[in-house]
């Protein structure tokens, strides 16, 4: 599977500085063979039309950080999956631990955002993943396993490349900690084994990511396991150059 590298800018940056880190990132992997991997860029709602307009051509995938549950309607600040296919958004990330915690989405929220970004064509990057004290606690793979099956219940996929699925431990999440190589592939074997009963047919295809922590100097150790087919960057993906690096470790 080609890898796929999806930066999430979270609550960074102004709509008016997106064309020159455009411009960087560009700059930045013009001695890389990007045949070898996928890109996107999810970004604040605020920020996808000058994004859409600045990777135009680029190959490079433009992503959104949310969607709605709920198709149109009287939703007052909610912005809906063909609002954002409109856009040329074509992943979007759904469940990430940061909405699970502050604005206490359950899995029931979650699935019903995922078969929102389904409907309308585009791919869920769904995230997925335990707590420091869950780890402690001997938790992670009932926590981790339990909210994938949550999502993906009862929910139809065309095809394998429909869906992603982001492993974040939720510990190494902005915190500058990182699972080691050998903890992100037992989680990530994990949820491989889970996709397969889930979807028999596609669970084998579907992409899983790691998301915490990945910087240029750990990407090539994590992206060597066999149950990890890319990243999920955070603050790493804020600097054109550094995401560009992860990016190279393809």
């Amino acid at each position: 599977m080609k890898p796929l590298i999806a930066a999430n800018w979270k609550m960074h940056k102004l709509p008016s500085e997106v064309t020159a880190w455009a411009s960087d990132f560009e700059a930045a992997l013009a001695d890389t063979d990007r045949s070898r991997f996928d890109l996107a860029i999810c970004a604040p709602f605020t920020h996808l039309s000058a994004l859409a307009a600045a990777l135009d051509g680029t190959g490079v995938a433009v992503g959104a950080q949310d969607v709605s549950s709920h198709a149109e309607g009287a939703y007052t600040g909610e912005v809906s999956a063909a609002m954002l296919k409109d856009l040329g958004v074509r992943y979007v990330i759904v469940g990430h631990s940061e909405r699970r915690a502050y604005h206490h989405e359950d899995d029931a929220l979650v699935r019903g955002k995922l078969e929102r970004v389904l409907e309308s064509g585009m791919t869920p990057i769904l995230c997925v993943g335990e707590t420091l004290q869950e780890r402690e606690g001997g938790r992670a793979r009932e926590v981790t396993l339990g909210q994938l099956r949550g999502a993906l219940e009862g929910v139809a996929l065309g095809n394998a490349g429909g869906l992603v699925v982001a492993y974040e431990p939720v510990w190494a999440i902005g915190t500058g900690k990182t699972a080691t190589d050998a903890d992100a592939q037992e989680m990530c074997g994990a949820i491989r084994a889970a996709l397969k009963e889930l979807l028999p047919e596609l669970g084998g295809a579907v992409r899983i990511l790691y998301g915490g922590s990945m910087k240029g100097d750990n990407a090539a150790g994590l992206l060597a396991q066999p149950d990890i087919q890319g990243g999920l960057v955070g603050s790493a993906s804020l600097d054109a150059r550094s995401l560009a690096q992860i990016a190279a470790a393809c």
